[in-house]
């Protein structure tokens, strides 16, 4: 039993069966290989260095240090962090710009605690790259010495050999 797949599919006409111009219709060929996708690969990104310090909390964070713990006290029950972080939210906006201020003086000595810690940090990273690129330096020279010292003294070898070479003839 035949089936007809859409309409018209029983017979196809004299004009299908003739083989179209695509120049003229203006329709593209189907490329025989599966095109590639053209979002572009993801970037690997850089390993984060467990050495380097964690950048200081905002003010709002460390006014939400405190508001858990009493929010908690409050609310034993309340196990998920959503819920804490909408009620932290809700309570700092309400809060005055007086009543933030202490928040802000406390995030502001750390930023300044941080700041002491990161240029330290980056200061002994420089010192650890110059190292590093000195004896890179270093051994890449006394590689190169080696391998053309080989080669001279391969190219000797052979110039003598051919030289015992001519005085046996």
């Amino acid at each position: 039993m035949k089936t007809a797949k859409g309409k018209g599919a029983a017979r196809p006409s004299k004009e299908s069966l003739k083989p179209v111009d695509d120049r003229k219709v203006g329709k593209r060929k189907a490329s025989g290989k599966p095109e590639k996708s053209r979002a572009p690969k993801k970037e690997k990104k850089a390993k984060k260095d467990p050495n380097k310090p964690k950048r200081p909390p905002s003010a709002f964070f460390v006014f939400l240090e405190e508001f858990r713990k009493t929010f908690k006290a409050e609310n034993p029950l309340v196990k998920a962090v959503s819920v804490v972080g909408k009620a932290g939210g809700e309570k700092w906006k309400s809060l005055s710009s007086a009543e933030k201020a202490p928040y802000e003086a406390k995030a502001a000595k750390r930023k300044a605690e941080y700041e002491k810690l990161i240029k330290a940090y980056e200061k002994k990273q420089a010192s650890s790259a110059d190292d590093d690129e000195s004896d890179k330096s270093k051994s890449e020279v006394n590689d190169e010495d080696d391998a053309s010292g080989e080669e001279d003294h391969q190219e000797d070898e052979d110039d003598e050999e051919e030289e015992d070479d001519e005085d046996d003839d």
